[in-house]
Formats: C-alpha cells, structure tokens, sequence
C-alpha cells in the first residue's frame, strides 16, 4: 500500500499546492502560532472547493488542549462546508482524555471518519489515552508524534502502537521515515517542510510536497 501523505494547508492556495505536488489528503488549520486552530468555515468552504482531495478541518478553539467553547455548533458549521472529516482530541484537567467530549463530537459526524489529534502526546498516561482513544466512535487516525516534542524524540514510542493506526507527524524529518514504514506505518503528515523555506509565513511548495510523496513511495 502506498502510504498516505497528509499536509497542513491553511487556504485555498495551499490546497492546490499540495494537490499539485501529489499529496493524499489535507489538514486545514488556522493561527500555527497557536499550533493549529480551527479555520473559519468559510475558508473550509474555499478549500473544499478549490481541490479533489479530501479535507480534514480542525476543531480547537484553545491554544491548550481543552475542550472550548461552542464546538458542537462549530462541528456542525465545518461538516455543512463538505468537509471529509474533522481532526480534534481533548484532555481534562487532570490530563486523561475527555471521552465525553470527543464522544459527543464524534455523534455530529454521521459516519464520517476524523482524526484525534496530538493531544495524545500530552495525555498522563500515553497508554490509558491510547486504549480510551482507540474506543471512540469513527476515529481512523491518530496524529501522533510518541513525544511532546517532536517525532524524533518520539519515533521509539511510534512503532509500539497499532500502526493502522498511527499518523506519523508533529517535527517529522525525511531521516526516521525508513525506521517507520518498517515499522508498518503508513500514513504522514507534514507541515512547514512542505513550505518554500519550511517556514509558516510562506505558502504550500508543490516541489516541496512532491519530494516527500516521492519519499514515500
């Protein structure tokens, strides 16, 4: 199986990049200041019209990793723009993953998949927030760097987990790929080094895409 390339797009322009560069799937996220919020839902409209591949949108409304205020509506508005999916994953206050939350988001999406985000690099316990999340209704994916800080420092924490499982990214670099597909993860997911220079404040390289996806292959 060819594994999957997911990129970070934060507009309609990085959508087309990455479609031009052979990505698979997108994640639209706003504010990389904050590591990613929800986008408005009239950019999701725009991305979602501007390519063919399926979009993922966000749905984080705090810079932290609880639950904020309104998601539910925001949940809906971001479904009704055609999105495939959402990306999002909550912890209480005590660090555990807030199951009631993620489930009542997760009853909004009718059927369709969405990814837990990395709140699970930050959860207490990895391995109780790894058998909660994997018990949530629709979740497909789970974006994970095995570290807080980043895939390099996490990438021996990666290849313990069920790797159907597993969206490899958070810091991913070209050198700990071969060590993780050996591993059986097949799925990535790639940010600022899809960008001209690697740098958020520039957009989407299709070059750039394109050499990870020749990567992957």
């Amino acid at each position: 199986m060819t594994p999957l390339l997911e990129v970070i797009a934060l507009g309609p322009a990085d959508a087309e990049a990455a479609q031009a560069g052979g990505a698979d799937r997108l994640e639209l996220v706003a504010q990389m200041s904050a590591d990613g919020l929800s986008p408005a839902p009239s950019v999701a409209a725009a991305v979602v019209a501007a390519t063919d591949l399926p979009v993922r949108a966000m749905l984080r409304t705090t810079a932290d990793f609880a639950a904020g205020p309104d998601l539910l509506g925001l949940a809906d508005e971001l479904l009704a723009t055609g999105v495939a999916g959402l990306v999002f994953g909550f912890l209480d206050d005590s660090g555990e993953i807030d199951v009631a939350t993620c489930e009542r988001v997760a009853e909004r999406m009718q059927g369709r998949p969405w990814t837990f985000h990395r709140a699970i690099d930050h959860a207490r316990d990895t391995d109780r927030a790894w058998a909660d999340v994997l018990d949530l209704p629709g979740v497909d994916a789970v974006l994970t760097a095995g570290s807080p800080v980043g895939v390099r420092e996490g990438w021996v924490n990666l290849v313990k987990r069920d790797p159907s499982r597993v969206l490899a990214g958070g810091g991913l670099t070209a050198d700990v790929v071969p060590t993780l597909l050996d591993a059986g993860i097949r799925a990535f997911h790639v940010g600022s080094t899809a960008r001209e220079g690697g740098s958020w404040t520039s957009p989407v390289c299709a070059s750039a895409v394109g050499r990870w996806r020749a990567l992957l292959r």
